[in-house]
């Protein structure tokens, strides 16, 4: 099938033995109760082999729902999937699955690795000198400013190793905006900003990026982030505005064969529409832009 008839939210690239390998959210049942995971196989991230599922649920696993945002990583010769889940009676949390293939099956790996008492979601890995972190969101639910933190994970990635630490918050950034319908959904007053999709990648000329996901003017959107410090603990500077603004988003980092820089997300956020999309990427002056983005004055780190 082509990339346009795909239906899934929060694409996922992960590149292996000269194959791309891509993982999502189903649309179908992003809000609804969920029970899997799918994959789909590529040699040119036009025309795609799948979906195969890789995970379904398995009889008394207490999750049932926010089956999202599935990552895949080949690490110590496995593949893991960092994911979240949900249920009535739990809030939202990382898990990390594991296989011996990309295309699974996975199973249950790890316990719950965000704190019992937190809503967090979106989680990815990033390693620094061999060193994995695992970066979610804390989920508005808990702190309406809609916080970004990370925890160090065990080397074998089945515990966390620390308490969390914030990043940043989204009402830090110019371009983010409180969601309009906060109350009406989820009965919260006031100003209500979340974080979502992270992604975190050292560019070439050695600074540390983030590109992350949250409301703007004209909807769902995608912004960048620059750590002064090269590290993962920042402090993160926002870029002034948005690079994706409008109605897309949760997108990720990856390098295609030919070692070209490139960003997949989903366009556009309407329920059941959702397509990934693949833009290029070039980093200019210090700031992160897609290939229809120009520099734009203000839009400065």
């Amino acid at each position: 099938m082509k990339t346009s008839e795909i239906n899934i939210r929060d694409p996922y690239i992960m590149v292996h033995q000269d194959r791309y390998y891509m993982y999502g959210t189903r649309s179908e049942t992003c809000w609804e109760t969920a029970d899997g995971f799918d994959c789909f196989v590529s040699e040119n991230l036009e025309d795609w082999e799948g979906p195969f599922e890789i995970f379904r649920r398995p009889e008394g696993f207490f999750a049932d729902r926010n089956y999202w945002a599935p990552e895949c990583y080949c690490y110590k010769e496995a593949f893991y999937l960092v994911t979240t889940f949900g249920c009535e009676s739990q809030k939202k949390g990382i898990y990390i699955l594991k296989a011996k293939a990309p295309t699974g099956p996975f199973e249950i790996y790890s316990g719950r690795l965000t704190p019992d008492d937190w809503s967090c979601i979106d989680g990815t890995l990033y390693f620094d000198n061999e060193i994995p972190y695992l970066v979610f969101s804390h989920s508005f639910e808990d702190h309406p400013d809609g916080d970004m933190c990370y925890i160090e994970l065990s080397q074998d990635l089945k515990t966390s190793k620390s308490k969390p630490e914030l990043m940043f918050s989204a009402a830090e950034a110019d371009w983010a905006r409180p969601v309009p319908v906060a109350e009406a959904e989820f009965g919260m007053k006031g100003d209500v900003y979340f974080t979502d999709g992270p992604c975190l990648m050292k560019m070439e000329d050695g600074r540390l990026y983030m590109t992350w996901s949250s409301w703007s003017n004209h909807g769902y959107a995608v912004g960048a982030a620059l750590s002064a410090s090269g590290t993962i603990s920042g402090p993160w500077r926002q870029q002034k505005k948005a690079v994706y603004p409008e109605n897309g988003g949760h997108g990720m980092l990856f390098r295609n064969r030919d070692g070209k820089l490139k960003f997949t997300l989903h366009f556009p956020n309407d329920k059941y529409q959702e397509r990934p999309q693949f833009v290029d990427v070039k980093i200019e002056d210090g700031l992160f832009l897609l290939e229809e983005e120009k520099k734009k004055d203000g839009n400065e780190v």
